[in-house]
Parts: structure tokens; sequence; C-alpha cells
């Protein structure tokens, strides 16, 4: 078996090394290069594509739903102008950190093929599972979709309301906390928190 095995790997090697038969070595680098550069531009552009606003909320799902609620509150309408969008706080910028989330996100088409959240009642009813298993991965982070706006060592405490100011250094400032531990309901509804443990 082992001789088998040899002799097949001498074949496939003997292959690999001849010369094409019908094109050169270096129309083939050529050509393998010119069809990375189009696959990799083919993926950046549908990674950006389904990494906007417009793609979150092309689905009834998250139009409906939590886009609605977004549009309530300081990080969609405010003084500044300055305006979150749904890929702000929900995929990580960098990217190695995009990538997995984008698989991770691959389960939420799973859910919207089989039509898991498809009417209003059923979204809530799986509304604190969801908001669960956002918070968990925030925490896991350190809240790294947050910090790409808020830094702590940006922040003017002076200009905080007293008690903000010293829970911001006293958890945020030491590392004990992250910012989702305090700020989960700051731009979605919280779900029915009923019989979860708080803190």
């Amino acid at each position: 078996m082992f001789r088998r095995l040899r002799r097949q790997l001498g074949l496939l090697w003997m292959t690999l090394r001849s010369p094409s038969r019908y094109y050169s070595l270096g129309f083939l680098t050529v050509a393998g290069f010119v069809a990375g550069v189009l696959f990799w531009g083919g993926f950046n552009t549908a990674l950006e594509a389904t990494n906007t606003e417009k793609f979150c909320t092309s689905c009834h799902e998250m139009r409906d739903n939590v886009f609605e609620e977004l549009k309530a509150t300081i990080h969609y309408s405010n003084r500044s102008g300055v305006r979150a969008t749904c890929p702000d706080c929900h995929v990580p910028h960098n990217w190695t950190d995009k990538i997995a989330r984008k698989m991770q996100a691959s389960k939420e088409v799973w859910g919207k093929v089989f039509g898991t959240i498809n009417t209003r009642q059923k979204f809530l009813d799986e509304r604190l599972v969801l908001a669960g298993h956002e918070w968990s991965r925030l925490k896991a982070n350190d809240s790294l979709e947050c910090r790409n706006c808020h830094d702590f060592d940006s922040m003017d405490l002076t200009r905080q309301s007293a008690r903000a100011a010293e829970v911001h250094r006293l958890w945020l400032g030491t590392g004990q906390k992250t910012c989702i531990d305090c700020h989960k309901g700051i731009a979605h509804r919280l779900p029915d928190m009923a019989g979860v443990p708080q803190g």
C-alpha cells in the first residue's frame, strides 16, 4: 500500500513539473495573477456591498424592527450630524475581525431563509436571544465596535455628569468592565429582561 501511494505521489509530482502542453509558464503566471486580482477585487466589492446600511435594511426584518428603533436614538440623529450606521456597531473595522464577523453573520442568512424572525411577533419572541448573542460578542471583544468611535483616553470627563465620569473612570478606565456592560439599550430597545440576572 505504501509503495502504491508513493508511486501515485510521484506521478502527481511529475505532472506538476512537466511544462504545459498549450501555454507557456509566463502566460500561466500572468493569467494566475490576473485571476487572483479579479477574485480579490470581486471578493472585496461583495464584502463592502454587504457592509452598508442599505444592505442591512434591505430585508424587512431589520428595516421594520431594529432600524426603526435606531432612528429614535442619538446614534442616528444628533446635533453634530455624525451618524452610526448598522455596520459601525455590528461589524469590526479591522479586516480579520470583519471576516470573522461576516462568517458569524452567515447564521443570520440561514435565519432569513427559514423565516426565523420574519414577523414582528417572532422577532419579539427571539429578541432576548438575539440581543444576548450581540452582548456576548461585544463583551468578548471588549466592545471593539464602540471603541472605533468612543475612545476612553479622548473622553473629556469634566463634560460628563459626575456619575458618568466616576463610573467611566472606575470601570472603563481600569478595564474591569466594557461599554456593553452598562450601555445595553443604547441604540435599540431592550428586550423583556424579566427573569434575567442583572449585573
